[in-house]
């Protein structure tokens, strides 16, 4: 009898992550909000570390390059999974246009390269102040696209969290001509590539693993685009020996398990709440050095992590009563369709 349950038990599972909408189901099960934010907030740290290894000690100066051999690595890695038949299935084709992926992938691959490219050609403080700027992005957009309305006092909880980040981290702003229009063209393509993942996910029953085996081949093949444009010459010339290739491969893994937890974490949340994760691991890392190493960011800068924390928390907040009310609304009407019916049927 036991063993006909656990049989019966595991025949269900398996039948339940055949289709789209099935592993969709566990995927919210197994990685919640908290879970996925947790596991995209250390991964970012860590990869962090890794980029700055690999560019600095290692010197592989090239952004664009790194950025395909993240993402070669990441669709390798999915082609495992594929063979194992362990990748969750897509939604049918007539449910998603293919233009959208297409387009996904492509806003997927200037957001990931320009992000890097900025990094290199700016200075840290004017870097920052393009990832402020995503934020009203997505708002603006999300109401353009979907009709999305952000309240007042959300809207009020994010000013707070930039203005905040924007003291604590804004020390310089050097910048070249070519360096800021790599920053400012980086922030829309930044903003769509959050909205899709978290639309497409919420609204359409994709999984995070199942959309990236999708879109990544057509990042690829924007990133070899761009990487003559934007990577110096001399990438071929590079000293590949073991310590360096060892580097950028811990990089790589990294960069899928980044791609795969910013992408749950676009799914179980949204792309506001996605962009005050990446500016609360900003302050944490701010505020960890002063703490924990003794540096000295200085008054303003601690000052501004900790407004920014702040706001991050009464964001936080709003969304988790939004959240609680949205989920005791829906039980009432589920309530009142039922007396509804059995009124109808008793007359």
């Amino acid at each position: 009898m036991l063993a006909r349950a656990l049989e019966e038990l595991r025949g269900s599972l398996y039948n339940e992550l055949r289709t789209s909408e099935g592993a969709k189901r566990q995927q919210q099960r197994l990685c919640g909000p908290v879970v996925a934010l947790t596991f995209n907030f250390l991964v970012s740290v860590g990869i962090i570390m890794g980029n700055k290894l690999v560019m600095g000690k290692v010197g592989f100066n090239y952004p664009i390059l790194l950025t395909l051999i993240h993402y070669t690595s990441a669709w390798l890695l999915l082609a495992v999974l594929k063979a194992l038949s362990l990748l969750p299935p897509s939604p049918p084709t007539k449910t998603t246009p293919f233009s959208l992926l297409f387009a996904l992938g492509a806003v997927m691959a200037f957001a990931s390269g320009l992000a890097n490219t900025s990094l290199k050609h700016n200075s840290v403080g004017f870097y920052q102040m393009a990832k402020i700027a995503v934020t009203p992005t997505i708002v603006v957009a999300e109401f353009i696209l979907f009709r999305k309305i952000v309240s007042f006092y959300k809207v009020l909880a994010l000013a707070v969290v930039s203005v905040g980040v924007a003291v604590a981290t804004v020390t310089d702003l050097e910048f070249n001509m070519f360096g800021a229009c790599i920053a400012i063209a980086w922030i829309i393509p930044s903003a769509i590539n959050k909205i899709l993942w978290s639309n497409l996910q919420q609204k359409r029953n994709w999984t995070a693993l199942a959309l990236m085996w999708k879109t990544t081949p057509i990042t690829i093949f924007f990133l070899v685009a761009l990487m003559p444009w934007l990577d110096p010459p001399g990438a071929l010339s590079f000293k590949w020996n073991l310590n360096n290739s060892m580097a950028v491969l811990i990089s790589a893994l990294l960069g899928f398990l980044l791609q795969w937890s910013g992408a749950l974490a676009l799914g179980a949340t949204s792309a506001t709440s996605h962009v005050v994760l990446g500016q609360f691991k900003t302050c944490v890392i701010l505020l960890g050095g002063y703490l924990l190493f003794s540096s000295d960011p200085g008054y303003a800068s601690i000052c501004g992590a900790f407004v920014a924390i702040c706001g991050m928390s009464v964001y936080t907040s709003l969304n988790i009563n939004e959240t609680r009310d949205a989920s005791n609304h829906i039980p009432k009407q589920t309530f009142d369709n039922q007396n509804e019916k059995t009124v109808a049927n008793g007359v």
